[in-house]
């Protein structure tokens, strides 16, 4: 049985939802349509994929397992429509994705000079997608910060470098030498948790289990003018903070944290010369 990918959409876009009017408005096509397309799918599967009553949709445990699977498999086919659309126009692209305070300029000015045919495009990503836009074809390659998902992925280490928190420039601790993460335990953590777990962990530990709430930044700048206005602090690789620099915020090393890993990371299924060519430049430049 083969798989129907634009059903598989259909299914994602219930599933992230839970709502099926919802996900047919996002989908742009009618909530009757959507509801067939999901019933005939669970038949191809022999799965019940949802629960549904007059209030709620949930997801059952095979429904569950399809969304793991599947958000990787439409990637992948995204990702394979870009590289076929970018041959057919019978141009040579080689796109390097990279984090903020991160500088690639070397390594690609060294690239190009050895493939002077290919067209080098760069792509800032952020802390959510630095991974997304290699499982979906929009980098070749991605210049990451760890922790991300390694599944499916190379990952090959280039350096690491000390973390330092920023904190508005009247904190009590602004002019400090360096601070220890119990020190700033009872701040609020700007951070995704998942970026700095040794500060979850501690966090709890001393506020008798509460946890740092998750926020949503698209971009270094956002969480600094957070910073600034006193709504919280926020944990940075250093390279970042010298690079995002501004008057309202002081930037303090945290003597505890273990440093920041930086990786070079591309689709372990791909085998292009190019994508170990410039892997190569960049460990040596």
């Amino acid at each position: 049985m083969d798989v129907d990918l634009r059903k598989l959409r259909y299914f994602v876009a219930v599933a992230e939802e839970l709502h099926f009017g919802r996900a047919a408005a996002r989908l742009h096509i009618a909530q009757p349509v959507l509801s067939r397309q999901i019933r005939a799918l669970e038949g191809e599967l022999r799965a019940q994929l949802f629960v549904r009553d007059k209030r709620s949709t949930a997801l059952t445990e095979a429904g569950r397992q399809l969304l793991e699977d599947a958000r990787p498999l439409l990637a992948s086919a995204s990702a394979l429509r870009r590289r076929v659309a970018t041959a057919a126009r019978g141009t040579s692209t080689f796109t390097v994705a990279f984090m903020p305070g991160i500088t690639v300029t070397a390594a690609v000015r060294a690239f190009s000079s050895r493939y002077p045919d290919v067209s080098v495009e760069l792509l800032r990503t952020t802390w959510d997608d630095q991974v997304e836009v290699l499982h979906d074809g929009r980098a070749d390659v991605s210049v990451v910060r760890l922790p991300v998902d390694r599944r499916g992925l190379s990952v090959r280490p280039l350096f690491a470098e000390p973390r330092v928190a920023v904190l508005r420039a009247d904190h009590r601790l602004a002019g400090k030498e360096s601070v220890r993460v119990g020190d700033l335990a009872d701040e609020h953590l700007l951070n995704d948790p998942d970026a700095v777990p040794e500060w979850r962990d501690v966090a709890v530990e001393l506020r008798e289990g509460a946890a740092p709430r998750r926020r949503e930044f698209r971009s270094v700048e956002e969480k600094l003018e957070h910073v600034a206005a006193g709504r919280g602090i926020a944990v940075i690789p250093r390279s970042t903070s010298e690079y995002y620099t501004r008057p309202d915020v002081a930037h303090v090393p945290v003597e505890d944290l273990p440093p920041n890993e930086v990786c070079l990371a591309w689709v372990a299924a791909r085998r292009s010369r190019l994508i170990f060519a410039f892997a190569e430049i960049l460990s040596s430049v």
